[in-house]
């Protein structure tokens, strides 16, 4: 082993046995047997005896620092699917989306047979400028073909300084093009409204960003100015909506409530344990609401959903969603990197937990194949989309009937 491991394995050692005794200095004092002690020493031991064999013995060199991240990726990411080690670049790529803004070319991709297709440029980016598609396959960033590589790392390519160039090729029509373009600040809308008929009007929200309810409220507003007057109901789109901010989660569910709980978590700290709640004005002012829900509707588009159908708000239409009932935090760490960490365990108005379960919504639609589509401009279909089809008739006035007096 060289005396540079040796130096980082003694630091590392020092560090697990430090945070030990620090959590169980108590033991010392009554000089009982230390076993947490002993077994933090041990698993320190088998990580020096561990870095020490692939240090000698694997097949490829392998550089310290790597050794050492790939740890506490492993470690971090062990506690369960959401939390994470993020790396500079990844930390400030998850401060771009929940911002609503980040620099790039500006096209919505997607992993579809393992390829990474454009769903749609955004009007007015670079890709749109240099006649990029919608269905476009992306096959090389800056000459480099993208072989196996994964969405997250493609997103990460794509992205840079602003006026960086960069080369996108695309294959159409079994032809390769290529598109060249300077990266700019792009401004992601989280909102799509659509009038659907006179008095009734459609919203889609892909994602909780900073800015989602301010978007939701301008939405609701222009959709009213164009109908010239109070709107008599809405649906509001979830569905594939993995999710994203919770306090965003929160303002958009207040828009539609008067009062009432709107979500509470429960964690081990104080920060991670909390209630928040509506305060007064609707700005339907009572009218209708339909919220579309899918199996890709997660996160905080569950809190949504369950917390307008917890206070009879709305009514929920489509499949029964993800399940996903876990806050994560993000902590900042040196250098520019942070852990995203799972620290709460969040509850419905009513106390349900959704975890593993999600929201069974009150009118079940099982979805139409091909909808939604995947991209927010994605052009409406009412009669091919069932479950839009629905939710724009549980808006509708219901008929009732009286039995004639004999």
């Amino acid at each position: 082993m060289s005396l540079k491991t040796r130096a980082i394995l003694v630091v590392v050692i020092g560090v697990v046995m430090g945070l030990s005794l620090s959590l169980g200095g108590g033991l010392l004092s009554d000089r009982k047997p230390l076993s947490k002690q002993e077994l933090a020493w041990e698993q320190a031991q088998l990580l020096a005896e561990v870095m020490a064999s692939i240090k000698h013995d694997y097949v490829e060199p392998v550089d310290d620092a790597e050794l050492l991240d790939s740890a506490i990726r492993g470690m971090v990411g062990d506690l369960d699917p959401h939390s994470e080690f993020l790396n500079a670049n990844e930390y400030r790529s998850i401060r771009n989306s929940t911002s609503g803004s980040y620099t790039g070319v500006g096209i919505e991709v997607a992993e579809i047979n393992d390829a990474i297709r454009v769903i749609s440029p955004i009007a007015g980016s670079p890709a749109a400028r240099s006649g990029i598609r919608s269905g476009d396959e992306l096959v090389a960033v800056n000459g480099e073909s993208l072989g196996g590589e994964r969405l997250k790392e493609t997103l990460t390519r794509l992205r840079g300084q602003v006026g960086s160039r960069i080369t996108l090729s695309v294959l159409r029509d079994e032809e390769v093009i290529d598109h060249e373009m300077r990266r700019q600040v792009i401004r992601i809308a989280s909102v799509h409204k659509e009038l659907l008929s006179p008095s009734y009007g459609y919203v889609r929200v892909n994602q909780f960003s900073d800015n989602t309810a301010h978007e939701l409220s301008l939405a609701i507003d222009e959709l009213q100015d164009d109908n010239g007057e109070m709107l008599d109901g809405v649906v509001l789109d979830l569905r594939n909506n993995p999710g994203g901010v919770l306090d965003s989660a929160v303002e958009v569910s207040d828009l539609f409530l008067d009062s009432g709980v709107i979500v509470s978590a429960d964690g081990r700290t104080i920060a991670s344990r909390f209630t928040r709640s509506a305060h007064r004005g609707d700005i339907l002012d009572g009218a209708k609401l339909a919220v579309l829900v899918n199996s890709g509707s997660a996160s905080a588009s569950e809190i949504v959903a369950g917390a307008l159908q917890d206070h009879n708000r709305a009514t929920i239409v489509g499949s029964q969603t993800f399940g996903k009932g876990l806050v994560q935090t993000v902590m900042p760490l040196s250098r520019g990197r942070a852990i995203k960490l799972t620290t709460s365990r969040y509850f419905t108005p009513s106390g349900d937990s959704i975890h593993e379960v999600g929201i069974q919504p009150d009118v079940v639609v099982e979805e139409s194949p091909g909808y939604p589509d995947l991209s927010l401009a994605g052009v409406l279909d009412r009669e091919a989309d069932a479950q839009l089809a629905e939710a724009l008739q549980q808006l509708q006035p219901r008929t009732v009937m009286h039995s004639k007096a004999q």
